[in-house]
């Protein structure tokens, strides 16, 4: 069974299922301020998917060449913004002089956190970008503890504040340097035993995977192995009713506005907390 025929099924079988179908809460949360609605990872597109009713969110960080962490998911400028080249070799300077491709400005770390500010109830997933050829260890730990010092300065007493990298190196520093530090692995893979064991050997208690490929029983098994499952991607409605049914805590999506219409609409009776 292909992917389209299997959540074709998937969404059957979950509609007819109704209310039984997700015993646990799902919280969706705006993957990058909601990248297919709005200009991702900028301020207009986090206070959009707020001012719809989200007080979940994904954003990534990197670090520019004068050391201030801004929010960006490419290392190259090229396809968000006018600019061209690497961003880890640029001032903030440089960056606050590029427009993203929506027109906008490219934002700040301490920006993001200022808009998190007064909002309650935060579930946000900070992803660390690095990569050892960008990030060599000499400069991975300086980032990591910058990082880590900005986010929990400015954690609400009522938030999640989730560390996150498919870069096992960023969050071992974390763990040993902040013991108890809120991390979640990500890996470009399904669900599956190999993940789990190496979670529970390194004690993260959450897992990000695609759930292309992920099955109910990989999910269950997470469960029995305490970890708490976040799947993607969220491009489409299908994909929240796939997420539902394969039995995920949290769900990304590039589409906020798009799922939470759909939820209210057509599944009323999903448990989302957005």
């Amino acid at each position: 069974m292909n992917r389209k025929h299997f959540i074709t099924a998937a969404l059957a079988l979950t509609l007819c299922m109704g209310a039984g179908a997700q015993e646990q809460e799902i919280r969706v949360f705006s993957h990058r301020g909601g990248r297919m609605e709005f200009d991702e990872n900028t301020l207009e597109a986090f206070l959009a998917s707020a001012d719809a009713g989200y007080r979940g969110f994904e954003t990534d960080i990197r670090i520019t060449k004068d050391g201030v962490l801004v929010i960006a998911h490419d290392a190259t400028l090229e396809r968000c913004t006018n600019g061209t080249g690497v961003l880890e070799e640029k001032t903030l300077k440089e960056i606050k002089a590029l427009t993203t491709k929506g027109g906008h400005k490219m934002i700040t770390l301490d920006e993001f956190l200022k808009f998190l500010k007064p909002l309650k109830g935060l579930y946000v997933e900070f992803e660390l970008k690095t990569s050892p050829d960008l990030y060599p260890d000499e400069k991975l730990y300086p980032y990591c503890d910058k990082l880590y010092k900005a986010v929990m300065a400015a954690k609400p007493a009522d938030a999640e504040f989730i560390f996150t990298s498919s870069d096992y190196r960023g969050l071992r520093y974390l763990q040993q340097k902040h013991p108890g530090v809120d991390l979640l692995l990500i890996t470009g893979r399904p669900l599956d035993d190999e993940t789990i064991r190496l979670c529970k050997a390194m004690g993260i208690k959450r897992v990000g995977a695609t759930m292309d490929g992920t099955s109910r029983r990989a999910v269950k098994e997470a469960h029995k192995a305490g970890l708490g499952v976040s799947l993607w991607p969220g491009h489409n409605v299908e994909d929240l009713m796939l997420g539902a049914y394969l039995g995920a805590d949290y769900l990304c999506t590039d589409k906020p506005i798009e799922y939470m219409r759909f939820a209210a609409e057509k599944a009323p009776w999903l448990k989302v907390k957005y």
